[in-house]
């Protein structure tokens, strides 16, 4: 018997706050700390608290999965960041990728990053990872993958990962969407091999 589970609905949220300061974050940052689900985006003075649903982590996590199947059949050294806090207060910005990796060393900056949107809001999560020199963004949102890579202090979007060339951009994708997590994880290994 084959069971296969729907894709789960957004329960994501977003609220903006305008105006405040570095120091005001740091509170509000602290408040939040222990709460599961929440991430806050801070950017110029911009606030943004987002509250994550199941949709956002299934996709967050079938991509991961994807990834770091690829990068052991391609046996491509990798160290998995996950969604370690990046940012400062000299950027005026502060953001917790969904997924980040270095690639054959570790690194205090990730190589890449991941972002799932579910929900967006108004802040420019690109902006901040330029501002602290993250190589190349990856973007998923509803079905596609959008790919930048950081050249001369600035984003351009590109059709082929420049720390992954070889990877098959379009067939990654496919099982990001895929029916079943499992599945599609399995069938990748498969048409890797």
């Amino acid at each position: 018997m084959v069971v296969t589970l729907e894709k789960p609905q957004s329960l994501d949220n977003c609220l903006t706050l305008p105006g405040i300061t570095w120091e005001k974050f740091g509170q509000i940052e602290t408040t939040f700390a222990d709460i599961e689900g929440v991430r806050l985006i801070y950017f110029d003075g911009i606030l943004e608290i987002m509250i994550l649903g199941a949709k956002h982590e299934y996709y967050k996590r079938t991509i991961s999965l994807l990834l770091d199947a690829y990068l052991r059949a391609k046996n491509i050294r990798f160290y998995s960041c996950g969604s370690a806090t990046l940012g400062s207060q000299s950027i005026t910005g502060r953001k917790e990728p969904d997924e980040s990796y270095n690639f054959y060393s570790k690194k205090v900056i990730p190589d890449l990053v991941i972002e799932v949107i579910v929900t967006s809001g108004n802040i420019n999560a690109l902006e901040i990872y330029r501002r602290i020199g993250i190589p190349e963004v990856w973007f998923y949102e509803e079905g596609e993958l959008t790919v930048y890579s950081l050249k001369e202090d600035q984003y351009t979007q590109v059709s082929r990962s420049h720390l992954l060339p070889d990877l098959n951009l379009e067939v990654l994708t496919k099982y990001m969407s895929y029916h079943d997590q499992y599945d599609a994880v399995t069938e990748f290994v498969n048409e890797l091999s």
